[in-house]
């Protein structure tokens, strides 16, 4: 065969091949055996093997996994995955309908599209041109990981759309049940530890850095949003599912349209009784305005669109036998008292630990040891201990005692300010310590990958860390002597501890583990005072004069910077390199008299002499903010060329809209 004929082929095989796994994977519609399909890759893999020029990416023979990744690149999402706020009950779901038709100052019944809540992993696919070129974890919403190598591994997401569209799509990628059963007796065999669930086995497969690994775990997917460059013609989210449908996604089949809040309810109910006979899990259903204007019109909280909810099903509940109360120190001293467990299988997973929250809550339920108590699941995730069955004991139950000192350092632990907790208040106590370089490293705070909870109790063990200042003055050679530490692992971990340096301000103070100071008050600190130095000499006065902190953050900050040992470790920071300044807008820096100031912009086409990131940094600067979609609350469209619906749709409602030009001249003005 020479090498047209091998170009005509190979584009024939690959059709056919994708078209049939289509029809296999997608619409579990087989139209040929196991056996034809095997030699259609055979052949496909031949043709690749002796003209290597012709392989692509998007080749079917490329989902079996490429070589192992190193590290999982960061990726940030052009829209941010936010998460969606949950319903437990049938009051939680009217009370959202009440809150949807306020919103819309209607009083007909609104329609919503209901959708099975997949048990697994949040993820976003780009596609530019129709090709899949990028997969990524939610992460903390606004930036995610890079797994494309193992989303490219599951065969019912298309590689190339039918469409050359330029568009990221949202799903939830899963492991479907007998999958998960497979890999457990696989799992039991090798004497590897199991899974929990599904869901853990799914995220742990799509976290590996082999992408061969993920190949071997028969991962699925179902996709159910969709947002881009690329306007598809749809104005309801359910024409939207469909559209998903016909570019050759998989889309869940078991969804509704509902009229009104009866008839989201009475669906939902008939889920929760079958929900045991899907072939994956779910745990819950999903509620959302299936008109897009209404969803454009509701628009967002700070953390949750208004316009959607998650209901969750009721948490299993099981009966056990509670044999010993262990209790632990926190990063911020407070004792918190954990009940072990005889092993319960509850909501998929085995339960053998449980939250009891604090000495009172012990004291209400009259929790003793050899009990038999009720678990749950908080929200099908948190165990917990929710009562007690008192017809079950046999008098050989024994009481529970609170320790009077702490398990860690012995010394003797207080309750400040009436609190309910117990805490220790030594300030060298090692479980507090750990705790806080376990916190300081977390996603959420400094974001070290490769120094988790394991890796910091084995550099405190090995006295190399005695607080977070150390991460950044450890050495190579000394952690390549340590246990399961090899030289890529540790050249990971320090490139990781690196990179922390850069963060922005509010990173490091949430990090810090200030008390009472979450993620919005260290925005909040960092936004208003810039540096470290001037938030080390601010006044309670200062502090409480910033909107939305109050006296009891104020006052821990003070205090916090006031020890000695804080202002040690503040500086070994600032000498290894760590960054001390705010890195966002600053109050004093946001314009209030420009024409911008106030409005909502939307920016729509190609802008030639300016990105649309340099667009946007350039409207918030002069005090604007930058919405992605155009509504009645739109102030100003920017329309570039080529500009589509937003434009269209901004003329229809009478919105001011100007060009490129004109937006640099009000720029400059």
């Amino acid at each position: 065969m020479d090498r047209n004929e091998a170009i005509q082929r190979v584009e024939e095989l690959r059709h056919i091949i994708e078209q049939h796994n289509y029809l296999y994977y997608v619409k579990d519609d087989p139209q040929i055996s196991d056996h034809e399909w095997d030699r259609l890759m055979q052949e496909l893999i031949r043709l690749e093997g002796d003209f290597p020029e012709l392989l692509t990416p998007d080749s079917p023979t490329q989902r079996v996994g490429g070589p192992p990744l190193e590290f999982f690149e960061k990726v940030e999402h052009t829209t941010p995955m936010l998460s969606l706020g949950n319903a437990f009950d049938e009051q939680d779901l009217r009370d959202f309908d009440r809150r949807v038709r306020q919103g819309l100052g209607v009083d007909d019944a609104i329609r919503y599209m209901c959708e099975l809540k997949i048990d697994g992993l949040a993820v976003s696919l780009r596609y530019e041109g129709g090709m899949f070129v990028r997969g990524a974890t939610r992460g903390d919403g606004r930036t995610g990981e890079d797994i494309t190598q193992n989303l490219r591994t599951i065969r019912s997401l298309p590689v190339k759309l039918k469409q050359p569209l330029t568009i990221d799509i949202r799903g939830e990628a899963f492991m479907p049940r007998r999958a998960f059963e497979r890999l457990n007796r696989e799992r039991t065999e090798r004497e590897e530890p199991l899974f929990a669930n599904p869901r853990n086995a799914a995220a742990g497969s799509l976290r590996q850095l082999d992408p061969k690994i993920a190949a071997s775990r028969s991962l699925d997917i179902f996709l159910y949003s969709m947002v881009g460059e690329d306007v598809l013609p749809v104005d309801t989210h359910s024409g939207a599912l469909s559209m998903l449908d016909e570019l050759g996604f998989k889309v869940n089949p078991e969804r509704r349209i509902c009229d009104g809040i009866d008839e989201v309810i009475s669906f939902i109910e008939g889920w929760q009784e079958r929900r045991s006979e899907l072939a994956y899990d779910i745990d819950g259903i999903v509620v959302k305005v299936d008109r897009l204007a209404y969803q454009e019109e509701l628009g967002f909280t700070a953390k949750t669109p208004r316009w959607a909810i998650a209901y969750k099903f009721p948490a299993e509940e099981a009966v056990t036998v509670l044999r010993d109360i262990e209790v632990t120190v926190g990063r911020t001293g407070a004792v918190t008292p954990t009940a072990i467990l005889d092993p319960v299988s509850l909501a998929g997973t085995t339960v053998q630990r449980a939250s009891l929250h604090n000495e009172d809550i012990i004291r209400e339920k009259g929790i003793m040891i050899g009990d038999h108590v009720v678990v749950k699941k908080a929200g099908d995730i948190i165990p917990e201990v929710v009562a007690v069955k008192t017809d079950m004991r046999t008098g050989d139950e024994q009481p529970y005692h609170m320790p009077t000192h702490c398990p860690a350092c012995a010394s003797e632990l207080v309750r400040l300010d009436e609190e309910v907790a117990l805490r220790c208040i030594n300030p060298q106590c090692s479980a507090q310590i750990r705790e806080g370089i376990i916190h300081f490293v977390s996603r959420n705070a400094m974001n070290i990958d490769g120094v988790g909870e394991k890796v910091v109790i084995q550099l405190y063990e090995h006295e190399l860390i005695r607080s977070v200042a150390d991460l950044y003055y450890l050495n190579r050679e000394v952690l390549l002597e340590l246990d399961r530490m090899g030289e890529k692992s540790v050249d990971n971990m320090l490139k990781a501890i690196e990179t922390s340096k850069n963060n922005s301000l509010e990173r490091l103070l949430f990090g810090l583990g200030i008390r009472f100071v979450g993620e919005k008050a260290a925005r909040l600190l960092a936004q208003q005072f810039g540096t470290m130095e001037k938030l080390q000499q601010a006044t309670e006065e200062e502090i409480i004069s910033i909107h939305e902190i109050g006296v009891k953050i104020a006052e821990s900050v003070v205090k916090y910077f006031e020890k000695p040992e804080v202002t040690e470790t503040i500086n070994r920071l600032r000498e290894a390199g760590v960054n001390m300044e705010y890195k966002g807008l600053r109050p004093e820096e946001v314009e209030t008299d420009s024409p911008f100031s106030g409005k909502t912009v939307v920016l729509t086409g190609t802008l030639e002499q300016v990105t649309r990131k340099e667009a946007q940094q350039l409207i918030e600067v002069r005090g604007g903010k930058v919405s992605g979609s155009v509504s009645k609350k739109t102030d100003l469209v920017v329309a570039g060329e080529a500009a589509g619906s937003k434009l269209a749709k901004a003329n229809e409602l009478g919105i001011q809209v100007i060009d490129e030009a004109t937006f640099l001249e009000w720029v400059n003005d």
